[in-house]
């Protein structure tokens, strides 16, 4: 279940930070987009996109993202990405999370799928 201050903190527009792991181990960081569907985190890419081909060798994420009014307070959740959305359901979320940054759908070339993440973690500030 998302706790309701991380809920609260994705669902507006913070620029989030995604870490998943390279094949060699190490990792992979990229800012996005972010939001909630039910009780997972969700954002989306380009199925071939490195952090997709990450994902779908390791499943292991890690989201970093501070809320924008407040930049001195980190809210982190670790999970695993439980379910991967195409076609219409997949970009009924990448719209939603479109139009929260930008007020207008996301344009639909190129094509771009949603995952989303179940909390096993979550921590808001520095406790």
């Amino acid at each position: 279940m998302l706790d309701p201050k991380v809920r609260e903190v994705l669902d507006g527009t913070p620029t989030a930070h995604l870490a998943t792991v390279l094949p060699d181990g190490s990792p992979h960081v990229v800012p996005l987009w972010i939001g909630t569907h039910g009780d997972h985190v969700v954002f989306f890419t380009g199925p071939g996109a490195r952090k997709a081909r990450n994902i779908e060798r390791d499943p292991r994420v890690a989201i970093s993202t501070t809320p924008p009014d407040d930049p001195y307070t980190p809210v982190l959740v670790r999970g695993r990405v439980v379910e991967v959305r195409d076609g219409e359901a997949g970009w009924a979320l990448v719209d939603e999370i479109a139009r929260k940054y930008t007020g207008a759908d996301y344009p639909r070339d190129p094509e771009r799928v949603a995952f989303l993440v179940e909390p096993e973690h979550q921590t808001v500030g520095l406790g």
